[in-house]
């Protein structure tokens, strides 16, 4: 393995990292709807768990109000148990083949929760970054040890690691900030 190797590979996984965390404060509901919000419900689909979006087309009415409907006539109370059941605390309404999904309305106190929770992933994402990074540079060392590269070039390698563990960081921090912006705003 080559440095170049080293920090490609590094850079490839914190880039997943971020969108890990971008990807999981979709699911942080902030009173306005979303379709990202039911993505990790599950439905059982003739005795196999299956994602919502597979057995059903979800859709926004308006700001806060989903709709989902079931490609399947039998498969709507099954959909709609499957929300009412999900950890979202949403209490979904059937009209003939659509489910209506209102938001409610957020609490002060569960905004400042979720920011919590926002900061927790964030801090989550930059733990992982850093065990990147260490990772990274246990690999240039055992180059250096192995004499394929020079300690000078081993110097320079964890320089560049160590700043795009700083780039990575960053914009974990802008997008925790934009999210608790998002949270915050009624």
């Amino acid at each position: 393995m080559s440095i170049s190797e080293i920090h490609s590979q590094a850079e490839y996984k914190m880039k997943r990292t971020v969108e890990t965390l971008r990807e999981d404060f979709i699911k942080i509901r902030t009173g306005r709807a979303s379709t990202g919000l039911l993505d990790h419900v599950m439905v059982d689909y003739y005795g196999t768990m299956t994602p919502i979006n597979q057995v059903a087309q979800i859709g926004v009415a308006d700001a806060r109000t989903l709709t989902v409907q079931p490609w399947e006539k039998n498969m709507v109370a099954i959909v709609e148990k499957a929300i009412r059941s999900s950890d979202l605390g949403l209490n979904p309404a059937t009209s003939g083949m659509l489910i209506r999904v209102p938001l409610p309305p957020l609490t002060e106190e569960r905004r400042r929760e979720l920011t919590k929770v926002v900061r927790h992933l964030g801090e989550d994402a930059k733990v992982a970054v850093r065990n990147l990074r260490r990772d990274a540079n246990e690999n240039i060392k055992k180059l250096t040890k192995a004499k394929e590269i020079s300690e000078d070039d081993e110097s320079r390698a964890e320089k560049e690691i160590q700043k795009l563990t700083d780039n990575f960081v960053v914009e974990i921090d802008k997008a925790v900030a934009d999210k608790e912006k998002e949270v915050m705003t009624v």
